[in-house]
């Protein structure tokens, strides 16, 4: 799953993602939905429920196979489990560098929201 998640650009050097898939499969809150074909992922979403809303995490889809419904297919299964855990909102977090995403997201009916995400590490990671 991590080198769909390279593969797709979704990586960055101060975020380990070894460390999130495993936390997401530790977490009761959180799923992570696999599309195969003959064994081989070729797509994957994370999800997750903080009692609050749904978010989505590393959607991916491997480049050979995109355009192909697969990356619609995988946001459906990922709302339809929030929807099951009760979930009333979804969002997700884009780079506004990627237009490719954005694109995307807007032909599913994500709209831009009016809140600014602030952060602060608490690793020590630069």
């Amino acid at each position: 799953m991590v080198a769909l998640w390279r593969a797709s650009g979704l990586t960055r050097p101060w975020n380990d993602p070894q460390a999130d898939f495993r936390l997401a499969r530790a977490t009761a809150g959180a799923t992570m939905i696999v599309a195969r074909d003959a064994g081989e992922v070729v797509g994957s979403v994370m999800v997750g429920f903080d009692g609050h809303r749904g978010w989505v995490y590393y959607l991916a889809v491997a480049p050979d196979r995109r355009h192909a419904g697969l990356g619609r297919a995988l946001m459906t299964a990922a709302e339809d489990w929030l929807r099951g855990q009760g979930a009333p909102k979804l969002q997700l977090m884009v780079r506004d560098d990627n237009q490719a995403a954005l694109g995307f997201y807007s032909a599913l009916g994500f709209e831009r929201q009016t809140t600014i995400v602030l952060g602060r590490r608490l690793d020590g990671a630069d």
